[in-house]
C-alpha cells in the first residue's frame, strides 16, 4: 500500500500577508506526519503527529491560536477514528496542550466522547499535556476578541488524514469553535460522520467550516459515501460539498484519501489551506485554491 497523507489548516479567506504562515504550518505538518509514515508508523500516528504540529501554530483555530469563546476563553474539541471504525474525541476543553493527543487516548481506552470537565478529569489521569487555560490564548486572538475586530482570514478548524503502508486509514480533527461562541458549544470537529470520518474499505475525511451547517448533512460520512463505486476522492469531494450548498447555507471544505491512496479535496469558501505528500513526490504540495 501507497502511503499517503493529506492536511488542511482550514476551510476560510487567505489574505496574502498569511499565504506564507499557511504554507509553512502545513507544511510543517505534512512532514511530521510523514516521518512517521515511512519509519512504519501507523496511520493514527501520524495523523496526531501532524495535528500536534498545526495545535502549536497561532495561524490556525486549534491548540495555541484558536478563536476566544463568549467568555475570552480557549475551549477546544477534537477527535480521531481509525479505518477500523475505532474512534475518540474531546470536547469544551480547557488548558489540554494537545486534545488531538488526548482524543487518541480515549480511542485507545474505550471509543467514546468526553466533554468539559470529564475530559479533563481524563486527561488528568492518563497523564495528557496539561496548561493553564490562560497559556492557549494567543495574542492576536485576545486582541481581536477584546476590541471586537471583524475578522477578514478568520481561521477555521485544522485536520488530517493518513493512509500507511498496511493499508489502515486514519482521519482527526481539532479545533478552538467560532469566535465569540456561546461557551459549552460544540460544533461538528468532535462528531464522528460529521467532522471526520474513516473506513478501511472506502476511504477517510476530515471536513472543516461551519459545524451547524455540517452536522445536519452529516459531511464527513456523505463524503465517504461518494467514493462508492471508485470514484477519485477529488470528485467525490466536490460531491459533498455541492449537496452541503444544495440542502443549507455556511462554508465547508473537506480532504479525501481514498483506499488506494488517493487524494482530494473540495470546498465552497474562497480559499482552503491544504497540503499533502504520497510516494514519488520530491517535496510537499501545498495549495489556497484548486
Amino acid at each position: 500500500m501507497t502511503p499517503t497523507i493529506i492536511v488542511h489548516g482550514g476551510a476560510k479567506t487567505i489574505t496574502d500577508d498569511k499565504v506564507a504562515a499557511n504554507n509553512a504550518g502545513c507544511t510543517a505538518a505534512v512532514e511530521a506526519g510523514w516521518a512517521v509514515l515511512i519509519s512504519g508508523g501507523s496511520a493514527a500516528e501520524a495523523v496526531e503527529a501532524a495535528i500536534r504540529v498545526l495545535e502549536t501554530d497561532q495561524t490556525f483555530n486549534a491548540g495555541l491560536g484558536s478563536t476566544l469563546n463568549s467568555d475570552g476563553e480557549v475551549e477546544l474539541d477534537a477527535a480521531i477514528m481509525e479505518g477500523s471504525l475505532s474512534w475518540g474525541a474531546v470536547a469544551a476543553v480547557q488548558g489540554i496542550r494537545h486534545p488531538i493527543s488526548l482524543a487518541r487516548k480515549v480511542m485507545d481506552d474505550k471509543p467514546r466522547l468526553l466533554v468539559a470537565r470529564g475530559a479533563e478529569r481524563f486527561a488528568v489521569d492518563c497523564g495528557a499535556e496539561m496548561c493553564k487555560k490562560e497559556n492557549l490564548v494567543a495574542d492576536e486572538q485576545w486582541q481581536e476578541w477584546k476590541e471586537d475586530q471583524k475578522v477578514i482570514d478568520r481561521p477555521n478548524t485544522v485536520g488530517c488524514v493518513a493512509l500507511d503502508a498496511s493499508g489502515i486509514l486514519a482521519a482527526g480533527t481539532s479545533t478552538g469553535g467560532t469566535t465569540k461562541q456561546q461557551q459549552g458549544r460544540v460544533g461538528d470537529t468532535a462528531l464522528v460522520g460529521c467532522g471526520l470520518y474513516a473506513d478501511n474499505k472506502f476511504g477517510g475525511c476530515s471536513t472543516t467550516g461551519d459545524g451547524e451547517s455540517i452536522i445536519p448533512v452529516v459531511l464527513a460520512k456523505t463524503a465517504i459515501d461518494f467514493l462508492s463505486g471508485d470514484r477519485h476522492p477529488d470528485e467525490a469531494a466536490q460531491m459533498a460539498i455541492d449537496a452541503l450548498v444544495s440542502k443549507v447555507k455556511g462554508e465547508a471544505g473537506c480532504i479525501l484519501i481514498d483506499r488506494q491512496g488517493r487524494v482530494g479535496w473540495a470546498y465552497n469558501s474562497s480559499h482552503m489551506a491544504c497540503a499533502y505528500m504520497t510516494e514519488g513526490q520530491d517535496k510537499v504540495a501545498f495549495f489556497t485554491k484548486k
